[in-house]
C-alpha cells in the first residue's frame, strides 16, 4: 500500500513540477508575443506616419485657353480698296486731243473741208475710245483678280493658322492628361505595395495576439496541472496518514484482545 502512495506522490510531484515549468515556459512565450505585438504595433503606426500623402493628379492641369487666339484681326476686305481705273479715261481723252489737233492741222494744210475734218476727228476719237476701254477694262480684272487671289491667300493663312492653334491646343491638352495619368498610375503602384506592407504587418499582428491567447491557455493549463499536482499531493499524504491511522487502530484492537 505504501508503494502506491509514493508511486502516487511521485506521479504528484511530476505534475507539479512539470505545471511549474511549462507554466513559465508558457509566461515567457506570452511575454514574448506581448513584445513582437507591441513591436508591430509600433510599425503599424510609423508607417502610417510616413505613408505617402493622397494626391490630386490633375492639379497641375492648367487651362489652355490663352492658346486660342483671336485672328479676326488679321483679316481684311481686299475689295474695299478697289480703285477706279482713271488712268484709261486720262490717256483716252489726251490721245482724243492729238488725233483733233493733229487733224486739224492737216485741214488746214490740204484745205479740205469741215466735214471730212469732223468725220476724221470722229473716228479717230471712236478709235482711241475702243482702246481705253480696253484698258481701262483690263485693269479692273487685275485689280479683281488682285483682290480675289488676296482674299484666298488671306483664308489659307488663316486657316493654317487656325490648324496651328488647333494642333497646340490638343497637344497641350493631351500632354496634361498623361502627366496627370502618370502622377496617378504611380500614385496607385506605391499604394498597392503600402497597402500590401500594411497586410503582412496586420497578419503578423493577427498571430502574434493568437500566440499571447496560446501561451495564456497553455500558462492556465499548467497552472491546472499544478494545483491538481499539489492536490494529488494533499491526497497521497492524506492516505498514507489515513492508512497508518487504521493499522494502528487493528494492532491496538488485538492487543487489547490479546490482553
Amino acid at each position: 500500500m505504501a508503494g502506491v502512495v509514493l508511486a502516487a506522490g511521485i506521479g504528484a510531484a511530476t505534475s507539479l513540477i512539470g505545471g511549474f515549468i511549462g507554466g513559465r515556459k508558457a509566461k515567457k512565450a506570452a511575454r514574448q508575443a506581448a513584445q513582437e505585438r507591441d513591436r508591430i504595433n509600433g510599425a503599424i503606426r510609423a508607417f502610417e506616419q510616413n505613408r505617402q500623402a493622397v494626391i490630386n493628379p490633375y492639379s497641375d492641369v492648367k487651362s489652355l485657353a490663352g492658346l486660342a487666339t483671336d485672328l479676326s484681326g488679321e483679316m481684311s476686305n481686299p475689295y474695299a480698296d478697289l480703285g477706279v481705273a482713271t488712268s484709261a479715261a486720262e490717256i483716252k481723252m489726251e490721245q482724243t486731243d492729238l488725233a483733233l489737233a493733229a487733224t486739224l492741222d492737216n485741214l488746214q494744210a490740204t484745205g479740205a473741208s469741215a466735214g471730212g475734218a469732223t468725220a476724221l476727228a470722229n473716228a479717230a476719237a471712236k478709235s482711241k475710245k475702243d482702246v481705253a476701254a480696253d484698258i481701262e477694262k483690263q485693269e479692273a480684272q487685275n485689280e479683281k483678280l488682285a483682290a480675289q487671289g488676296e482674299a484666298d491667300l488671306q483664308a489659307k493663312q488663316m486657316a493654317e493658322k487656325a490648324r496651328i492653334q488647333g494642333i497646340q491646343i490638343s497637344e497641350g491638352g493631351r500632354a496634361q492628361m498623361a502627366q496627370a495619368q502618370g502622377e496617378a498610375f504611380k500614385f496607385q503602384a506605391q499604394e498597392g505595395r503600402d497597402q500590401a506592407k500594411l497586410d503582412r504587418l496586420a497578419a503578423g499582428l493577427t498571430q502574434q495576439n493568437a500566440n499571447i491567447a496560446n501561451a495564456n491557455a497553455a500558462q492556465a493549463a499548467n497552472t491546472a496541472a499544478m494545483i491538481g499536482g499539489v492536490g494529488d499531493i494533499a491526497g497521497a499524504v492524506i492516505g498514507a496518514g489515513g492508512f497508518s491511522g487504521k493499522s494502528n487502530d487493528n494492532i491496538d484492537t488485538k492487543t487489547v484482545k490479546t490482553n
